[in-house]
């Protein structure tokens, strides 16, 4: 009933807060002198900044259940603009590869980015493949939200996960780049392992692993211990919900975004208060710049992307719990994943000295792992002073982070 319960809720404060959202424009157009009436005395202009500011606030306390538009126009490139174009390449029921076309005849090195699925959409990486676009053609896994997905089109669980990366990665061809962010570096070996050991001419040419949970029996973080606090079966009945009416997937079972979100946000509860405390006193006080930077991040934040049950039981029990993968346990389709038949791409890891969610070492274990690979052909990052996020977004990121990440794709073409 969690489910349903919380679509109840929603249900019923929708008014409230397109009440809210409406009378912030309308206290914001009176306090910028934009309504019919006559001018505002200073007095009323400041109350009417005050009202515009309040009401955003509880309009923007709400979770919204669809993918944000990446926004991604153009580029600059040696100095000059170029257009980039969405297209969908590979439409598949739970994910579409989606390709960020440059106006360009030599676009550069063909790049998969792969997105994590765990309660947040694909453009959380806006900025990161904003950032690769530079120098590559850039294609993104813009997975789909669960509850949207009708329960004809099956399940998914992480062998799917695995699978799609393989078919995206022969609709690229040969001579394809990898970059997987977070969650998705486990599948994304397995899969790298899996094409090499068939031979598979697809196979990516190099491999960049960024702050994922490839052993997480090194320094476990808060996230680790929770994952272990419970036996799996405690996580499927208290925490997998059947999708409500109206939805297309109704009845499918889910991991709902909301949970996961809230878990996000009791990590750092103080700073989300502080936020929306900073917004207030910004949208207040007309510091419109300061204003849309927080509106722009929780925009993103508080869009949520139900998980299927299935690949999030099966990737908490493997991942989380198990240890599959460095325990060499790891199958796939009922094969054994072996990471020794990996020899022909280059592999970089990244972590983030800060990184409260995956600890430094539970990444750079992929080098170990990857026995096959000559020594030349690997590389790690350790970036000083950034947590989780910092790892794929903000200055270090682009200053520091993606030098190294463009110079391995480069260097293995």
């Amino acid at each position: 009933m969690l489910y349903q319960a919380y679509q109840l809720q929603s249900d019923l404060t929708s008014p409230l807060r397109m009440f809210a959202e409406q009378a912030s424009l309308l206290f914001g157009a009176s306090k910028a002198g934009l309504s019919s009436p006559p001018a505002l005395s200073p007095l009323a202009a400041r109350s009417s900044g005050k009202l515009s500011a309040a009401f955003e606030v509880l309009a923007r306390l709400r979770l919204t259940h669809e993918r944000p538009a990446y926004n991604i126009a153009s580029i600059e490139v040696a100095g000059q603009g170029v257009a980039i174009t969405e297209h969908q390449v590979c439409e598949l029921p739970f994910g579409t590869l989606l390709h960020f076309k440059k106006a360009m005849v030599n676009p550069g090195p063909r790049v998969l980015l792969v997105a994590p699925l765990s309660g947040h959409f694909a453009t959380l990486l806006r900025e990161t493949a904003r950032t690769l676009l530079a120098d590559h053609d850039v294609y993104i896994t813009d997975w789909h939200n669960a509850r949207d997905v009708s329960l004809s089109q099956g399940d998914f669980g992480l062998d799917d996960y695995t699978g799609y990366l393989i078919r995206f990665l022969e609709v690229l061809g040969p001579d394809s780049h990898m970059i997987a962010v977070c969650q998705p570096c486990v599948a994304a070996l397995a899969a790298t392992a899996i094409m090499a050991e068939d031979g598979n001419p697809a196979q990516p040419r190099s491999l960049t692993l960024m702050a994922g949970p490839v052993d997480c029996r090194i320094n476990p973080t808060g996230v680790n211990v929770l994952a272990n606090s419970k036996p799996i079966e405690w996580f499927e009945k208290n925490l997998i919900s059947h999708v409500p009416w109206p939805h297309k997937g109704m009845m499918r079972r889910v991991y709902p975004g909301f949970l996961q979100l809230t878990a996000f946000l009791s990590m750092n509860l103080e700073r989300h208060k502080k936020s929306f405390a900073d917004l207030y006193r910004h949208a207040r006080d007309g510091e419109f710049d300061k204003a849309r930077i927080i509106r722009t991040f929780y925009d993103e934040y508080l869009a949520v992307n139900d998980l299927p049950a299935a690949f999030y039981l099966q990737t908490v029990s493997k991942v989380f719990q198990t240890y599959d993968l460095p325990r060499g346990e790891l199958t796939w389709r009922g094969r054994r994943v072996n990471l020794k038949a990996i020899r022909r791409t280059a592999l970089l890891t990244v972590e983030g000295e800060r990184d409260d969610i995956c600890a430094v070492g539970q990444t750079v274990a992929a080098q170990d792992l990857c026995s096959s690979i000559r020594p030349y052909m690997k590389s790690h990052h350790l970036q000083a002073g950034v947590g989780h996020y910092g790892v794929f977004s903000g200055r270090k990121w682009n200053q520091q982070i993606y030098p190294r990440v463009r110079d391995v794709i480069h260097g293995s073409e």
